[in-house]
C-alpha cells in the first residue's frame, strides 16, 4: 500500500495490487462496491465508459475542466463556446460516480489510498479540435490554456474525492497518445499530413509542470508498446503504469530506462493480467507473474525487487470486458501481489 503519499513520493509496501481504471457496465454503484471491496490498499476510482458520451475518457476529462467546455461533432470532441449538453452529461455523470464512492466507502469502510484518473495534457490536447478542426495542441496559447484548466480541475476532483472517501489520493494521467504526439504520427484534420512531433524536452516541460502543481502524487499511464519511460521519470512522476505484456523483448534503450527507473525506486505498475479473458484455459497467477520475473532478471534485480517496485495490475482498462471477467482479473492481480510478497519474505 501506499504508505507515504507526500509529493512525488510513492512507497509501495508488499501486497499491493490496483486496477488501471475502467469498468464493464452503467451501474455506479456496483462499481464503486467492487473497487472499494476488492482494491482497498489502492482503490481505482471507477470510469464506466460504456455509458457514452461523457463517460469516455476525454469527456470524463473535459467535464473536469475549469472554464472551458467541449461539445461532440463527429469527428470527436470540439472547444465550445458555452457549456451545452454533452458537457453537461459528463459533469452530471462524475457527480453520480462521486456519489456512488461514498456510497459505497459509507458501507465498506475507506480505502487506505484512491487512485483517480484522467486523460493527460498531451492526450487531452491532442484529441480536442479547436473550432476550425486543428488539434489543441497545435496552438501554444489553446495548449496553455487547457494545461492551466486540466490542472484547476483535477485539483477540485482530488479534493472532492477525498473529502467523499476519507483517504489520501494518488492521481493517474492516462497518456496513450504521448508516443504518437513525440514521434509526429498524429494526422491533420484532411487525414493528408500530420501534426508535427512535438520536441522530447518541450513535453516533459509541459508535463513535469503539471505533476508539479496537482499537489499529489502523479502516476503516469500509457500502455503503448513502447512507452517514453525515461521522459516520464525526469518528468517527476512518482509511478509508471505500463502493459508488462506488450514490452516485447526488452533490450537497448528501454532497459536502460527501466533499470534507471528502478534504480530511482520509481515503482512501476505492472500489467500483467488480461483486460479480457483471451482463452477458456484457466489462467493462474505464477504464469502470469513469469514477464515480471523475466523484466526483473533482464534488469538485475532480484525476484524480492519486485513487491516493493511493482503493484500488478490488469494490461489496461477493464470495460471490454464482462462483470465476471473483471472480478477475476482484480482477483487475479491481488494473487500477483502476494506472489511478489512471497518472493519479497523468501
Amino acid at each position: 500500500m501506499p504508505e507515504q503519499l507526500r509529493g512525488s513520493d510513492i512507497t509501495i509496501a508488499p501486497g499491493v495490487a490496483t486496477a488501471i481504471g475502467s469498468m464493464p457496465g452503467s451501474d455506479p454503484v456496483e462499481a464503486a462496491r467492487t473497487v472499494v471491496g476488492e482494491l482497498p490498499e489502492l482503490m481505482p476510482f471507477p470510469e464506466l465508459p460504456g455509458r457514452g458520451v461523457g463517460a469516455d475518457i476525454i469527456g470524463r476529462t473535459a467535464a473536469m475542466l475549469v472554464d472551458l467546455a467541449v461539445e461532440l461533432v463527429p469527428s470527436g470532441y470540439r472547444v465550445a463556446g458555452k457549456t451545452g449538453r454533452d458537457h453537461r452529461r459528463g459533469q452530471d455523470l462524475l457527480r453520480w460516480d462521486l456519489d456512488a464512492v461514498e456510497q459505497a466507502v459509507g458501507e465498506a469502510g475507506a480505502p487506505r489510498a484512491v487512485k483517480v484518473q484522467a486523460a493527460g495534457p498531451w492526450t487531452l490536447a491532442a484529441e480536442v479540435e479547436l473550432a476550425r478542426g486543428h488539434r489543441v495542441l497545435t496552438d501554444p496559447g489553446a495548449l496553455a490554456d487547457f494545461t492551466e484548466s486540466l490542472v484547476e480541475g483535477l485539483r477540485g476532483h482530488v479534493e472532492a474525492v477525498a473529502a467523499r472517501t476519507g483517504a489520501p489520493v494518488v492521481v493517474q494521467l492516462d497518456e496513450p497518445v504521448l508516443p504518437a504526439v513525440l514521434a509526429g504520427r498524429l494526422p491533420t484534420p484532411s487525414d493528408y499530413g500530420t501534426v508535427p512531433a512535438v520536441p522530447e524536452p518541450e513535453a516533459q516541460r509541459l508535463l513535469a509542470g503539471v505533476i508539479e502543481r496537482l499537489g499529489a502524487p502523479v502516476v503516469v499511464h500509457c500502455c503503448a508498446g513502447r512507452p517514453p519511460v525515461a521522459l516520464l521519470r525526469r518528468a517527476g512522476v512518482a509511478a509508471i503504469a505500463l502493459d508488462a505484456t506488450g514490452l516485447g523483448e526488452v533490450t537497448g534503450a528501454l532497459a536502460d530506462e527501466l533499470g534507471e527507473t528502478w534504480q530511482e525506486r520509481v515503482p512501476l505498475l505492472l500489467g500483467l493480467v488480461p483486460g479480457t479473458p483471451a482463452t477458456d484455459a484457466p489462467v493462474g497467477p505464477g504464469r502470469l507473474a513469469e514477464p515480471a520475473f523475466a523484466l526483473a532478471a533482464r534488469l538485475g534485480f532480484a525476484r524480492r525487487a519486485l513487491a516493493e517496485l511493482a503493484v500488478p495490475t490488469p494490461t489496461c482498462g477493464l470495460a471490454g470486458a464482462d462483470p465476471a471477467w473483471a472480478r477475476r482479473a482484480i482477483a487475479l492481480s491481488r494473487d500477483l501481489a502476494g506472489v511478489f510478497a512471497e518472493h519479497a519474505e523468501s
